[in-house]
């Protein structure tokens, strides 16, 4: 396994909390500063996962989920996580689901105690195709498309490319919020296409609705009722852990941004409940 660009807040005697970044081929740097919420009880332990960020690698060997699994087994391992608390935000709390389906198969792996799984991506790709279509038809709507026109029009590529960049990423992360004024508040990030690409295509048609009813640790499955991911596939996930789902009003796909209130309070509360097993 190349290196991978680990990170750790909060008091180092603190519960630890495994956090996964979306993606797949982002990295840690967008979910922060608002989760370090997370940090003031808990150790906060994330990583960028391979192919993303300061995990970026010159290997040309295709990256796929089960790499991501892998990695994420040896991770646990070198940080002592034997019965660990994962959360993870969107391709991340995907990768949480296919890690800990992998667990129960495997006696080798760190099962996960409990699962924290924020904004799930789609766990079919039939799910997947809706969501794909819903953003892109978002992605046209008149408001982004004339904030688009406006920018282009602005003279601010040339006069400020700094401030130019930045409108250029709200504007393109814009239709995955309820409002999607609020795009302003979230961390800048990129993504590696070839990363996110051959991730993807490993899955092929994908479907983890029956899998996931293997999985039998305490979980919480949040998401918005406005994110362009079906309100149904995370769902549907709730249902087959046997989770608490908690469905956010005016809330798309960024609660940490959106409501960070009532998402961090509602995180706060299952742990609290779940604490000790």
């Amino acid at each position: 396994m190349p290196h991978l660009f680990l990170r750790a807040d909060g008091p180092v005697t603190a519960d630890p909390l495994l956090l996964l970044h979306g993606g797949p081929g982002a990295h840690h740097d967008y979910l922060y500063p608002q989760f370090l919420a997370l940090a003031e009880r808990h150790r906060l332990i994330t990583y960028d996962q391979r192919g993303g960020g300061q995990s970026r690698t010159d290997d040309p060997t295709p990256i796929t989920w089960h790499t991501h699994v892998e990695d994420l087994a040896t991770v646990l391992r070198e940080q002592g996580l034997t019965a660990p608390t994962i959360v993870g935000y969107s391709w991340g709390a995907l990768l949480a689901m296919l890690y800990a389906i992998e667990a129960t198969r495997d006696a080798t792996l760190p099962a996960p105690s409990r699962l924290v799984l924020v904004s799930p991506a789609p766990i079919t790709r039939a799910w997947r195709d809706v969501f794909e279509a819903e953003l892109a038809e978002r992605q046209r709507s008149d408001a982004i498309a004339g904030a688009r026109r406006a920018l282009a029009d602005s003279g601010m590529r040339e006069r400020d490319p700094d401030a130019y960049r930045q409108r250029a990423f709200e504007l393109s992360v814009a239709g995955y919020f309820a409002d999607p004024a609020r795009a302003t508040s979230l961390t800048p990030f990129r993504v590696t296409g070839k990363v996110q690409q051959s991730v993807w295509e490993s899955l092929g048609r994908y479907d983890l609705c029956q899998s996931l009813r293997a999985v039998h640790v305490p979980a919480l499955v949040v998401h918005g009722r406005q994110d362009p991911i079906p309100l149904d596939s995370a769902r549907t996930a709730a249902e087959a852990l046997g989770a608490e789902f908690l469905p956010l009003d005016d809330c798309g796909h960024v609660p940490y941004v959106e409501q960070p209130k009532a998402l961090f309070g509602a995180i706060e509360a299952f742990l609290d409940e779940t604490s000790g097993g």
